[in-house]
């Protein structure tokens, strides 16, 4: 008598339904990676000016001529390389000489559905 091998019928049906459910449980998680990589972004953004404002404070500490003046939290656009990105956009709040504040805004595209993230600025003049 010759031995057959191979799959039912039934548990190829059973194998292809489980895939059916762990792709529909992880679908959503993938439509929502747009949004994720747009608030990432403007994170990473006022990341830099926060980085940029420390090198500016000190240098600009150490040779008054050198750096930026910073009396306003949009002169955190002047504080990273190549200025701020296209379409990007920081709410414009005083700043003291000598106080750090952390509650500048900055505001990313509107295509992207105009994430914000907060960035520190230290004045200086």
């Amino acid at each position: 008598m010759k031995q057959q091998k191979g799959f039912t019928l039934i548990e190829l049906i059973v194998v292809i339904v489980i895939l059916g459910i762990l792709a529909a449980t992880a679908l959503p998680k993938f439509f929502d990676l747009k949004s994720d990589a747009a608030s990432a972004a403007v994170q990473g953004v006022a990341g830099g000016i926060s980085s940029g404002n420390s090198i500016n404070y000190a240098v600009r500490s150490l040779h008054a001529g050198s750096g930026v003046a910073v009396a306003d939290c949009s002169a955190g656009s002047s504080l990273i390389e190549g200025g701020l990105p296209a379409n990007y956009s920081i709410a414009a709040s005083g700043v003291a000489a000598g106080v750090t504040t952390s509650g500048c805004v900055l505001t990313g595209p509107a295509n992207d559905g105009s994430k914000t993230a907060t960035f520190t600025v230290t004045g200086i003049n």
